[in-house]
C-alpha cells in the first residue's frame, strides 16, 4: 500500500527537486517497410510511424495531467535506417526527412534510428548511409542518428572510427551558422544497447519486438536533495543506502507511467531506464551529487570513486523496482546538460582527460563535449577510439556525443538551447594520432570476450 508520506514525499520530488519522466519513447521496427524503390520506401514509413505512434504525444499528455507526473519528451526510435533501406536505390536523406515528417505531424519531440551497425564491417547500406548522416542531420530538426563501431565480441572497427571523425567535422561544418549543431544529435557508440530511450542515440534493435514502449526517467535533483539531508558525518555505506532508495522510488514512478502508458496504447512495455540525466536547470545535476558527497568540485580527485559509487547504487535500487530495467541506466555525465558540470569547466576542475576516466564507471561515455571547430577529423577519430577501447575492454556501453563548433576556440561559450544547454570550449590534446588512425583495419576484441 502507498501511505499518505509516500505520495507527499512524490509530490514534494516532483514540485521542488525535478522529478520528472525525461521520457516516453515508442521503439517501433520499420522492417516491413523495406521496397527498392526509395519513395516508396518513405512513403511506408511515413504511414507506419504515424499509424501506429498516432495516440503517443495525446496519451503521455493525458498520463501527465491526471497524475501531476511532468512527462518531459515523446519519443520514437525506430530499426536502423541502414538496414531497413538497405535495397533501397536512391538518396538516403529522403528517409531522414520523411522520418521528419512523421515526427513533426505527430508532436514527437525527437526521433532516432538514423544508424547503422558496423561494428565488424561495412554492408552497402551502411555505407550509403553513414555518408548522408551530415546532411540528413542538417536538414532536419527531430532526426537523430547514431553508429554501432565496437563490441567487445568484435573489437574495435578503426575504419569506421576514421570515417566518422570526418562525419562529425562534415556535419559541424553544414551547421556551421547554427553553433554546429548537427553534432548534437549524432553519436557514436560502442556495445550500444538496442532498448535505449534516451537520445541522441536510440534505436529499435533487431531483438526486439514489433512495436514497445520504454521509459526514462529522470531524477538527480532527488538525489541531491537526499544527500544533503543526510549530512556530512554519514559514511559511504549510509551515502550508498540512501542513494539505492531513492533510486527505488523514481523507478516506481517510471514502472508506474510505463505500466499505465503500455495499457493505454495496447503496446507492450519494454524497460525502464533509470538514468540519472541532468538538465541545465538549476540543481539537477550529477556533478552536484559528487560535490554533495565532499569534493569540492567534480573533476577533483576522488570523482571517479564518488561517480562509481553513484551508479552502482542507482542500479540497485532501480532493478529492486522493476523486472525490466534496461538501456543504458546509470548516472549521465553530459557536459553541456549539467550546470554543475559546466562550473566545473569554466574553473579549471574538469578536464576532457578526467571526463573520459569517468566514463569507465558511467552509464555512456563522453557526451556534449564542445571542442574548437578546428579540431582535426583524426584527433576526433581518436577520441572515439578511445572511448571505444574503454567500452570494448570493460564490456559496457561507451559512446561519443561531440561537437567541433565552427568558429569557436578555447574558453568560449556556446549555447545550444533547450535540454541540450551551454557548453564551454575544451581543450583538447595537440599532438598529432593521425598515423595511428590512418592504420584502419580492426583492433582485435579482448580475450575476455572468448565466454562460450
Amino acid at each position: 500500500m502507498i501511505n499518505p508520506h509516500e505520495i507527499f514525499e512524490t509530490i514534494t520530488m516532483i514540485s521542488n527537486e525535478n522529478l520528472d519522466i525525461r521520457t516516453i519513447t515508442l521503439g517501433l521496427s520499420l522492417r516491413d517497410c523495406a521496397h527498392p524503390d526509395i519513395d516508396e520506401l518513405c512513403n511506408r514509413i511515413y504511414d507506419k510511424i504515424t499509424g501506429v505512434a498516432r495516440n503517443l504525444v495525446k496519451t503521455g499528455e493525458d498520463i501527465e495531467r491526471e497524475y501531476g507526473i511532468p512527462i518531459i519528451n515523446k519519443r520514437i526510435a525506430v530499426t536502423p535506417i541502414a538496414i531497413v533501406a538497405e535495397s533501397s536505390k536512391g538518396d538516403y536523406v529522403k528517409v531522414a526527412r520523411a522520418m521528419e515528417r512523421a515526427a513533426a505531424e505527430l508532436g514527437i519531440n525527437f526521433i532516432g534510428g538514423y544508424s547503422a551497425l558496423v561494428h565488424k564491417g561495412y554492408t552497402s547500406g551502411d555505407e550509403r548511409l553513414i555518408k548522408s548522416i551530415p546532411e540528413a542531420l542538417a536538414t532536419t530538426d527531430r532526426v537523430c542518428s547514431s553508429v554501432n563501431i565496437a563490441t567487445t565480441r568484435a573489437g574495435i572497427n578503426m575504419d569506421a572510427v576514421a570515417r566518422m571523425g570526418k562525419i562529425i567535422k562534415k556535419a559541424a561544418e553544414l551547421t556551421a551558422d547554427k553553433n554546429s549543431i548537427a553534432c548534437t544529435k549524432l553519436v557514436v557508440f560502442a556495445n550500444a544497447p538496442d532498448d535505449n530511450p534516451f537520445m541522441a542515440g536510440a534505436f529499435h534493435g533487431i531483438g526486439e519486438p514489433e512495436c514497445v514502449i520504454n521509459i526514462g526517467v529522470s531524477g538527480p535533483g532527488v538525489v541531491h536533495s537526499a544527500l544533503k539531508k543526510l549530512g556530512p558525518e554519514a559514511d559511504f555505506s549510509e551515502v550508498a543506502e540512501l542513494i539505492k532508495k531513492t533510486a527505488f522510488k523514481i523507478t516506481r514512478m517510471g514502472q508506474l507511467v510505463a505500466t499505465e502508458a503500455s495499457r493505454r496504447l495496447g503496446i507492450p512495455f519494454g524497460v525502464v531506464d533509470l538514468s540519472l540525466a541532468p538538465t541545465p536547470i538549476i540543481g539537477d545535476s550529477v556533478a552536484l551529487i559528487l560535490e554533495e558527497m565532499g569534493l569540492e568540485k567534480c573533476g577533483a580527485h576522488g570523482t571517479i570513486a564518488a561517480l562509481a559509487l553513484l551508479n552502482d547504487a542507482v542500479k540497485k535500487g532501480g532493478v529492486m523496482a522493476s523486472s525490466h530495467v534496461g538501456g543504458l541506466s546509470g548516472a549521465f555525465i553530459p557536459v553541456s546538460e549539467d550546470v554543475g558540470m559546466i562550473e566545473a569547466v569554466e574553473c579549471g576542475a574538469l578536464s576532457l582527460e578526467k571526463l573520459e576516466a569517468m566514463t569507465c564507471v558511467c552509464s555512456v561515455g563522453l557526451d556534449m563535449i564542445a571542442v574548437p571547430g578546428d579540431t582535426p577529423d583524426h584527433t576526433i577519430a581518436a577520441i572515439i577510439a578511445d572511448e571505444a577501447a574503454i567500452g570494448v575492454t570493460n564490456n559496457k556501453t561507451t559512446a561519443v556525443r561531440i561537437i567541433p563548433v565552427y568558429g569557436k576556440k578555447e574558453g568560449d561559450a556556446v549555447e545550444f538551447g533547450g535540454l541540450l544547454g551551454r557548453g564551454v570550449i575544451m581543450p583538447v590534446n595537440r599532438f598529432s594520432n593521425k598515423l595511428f588512425i590512418e592504420r584502419g583495419g580492426r583492433i582485435p576484441a579482448p580475450i575476455h570476450s572468448l565466454r562460450n
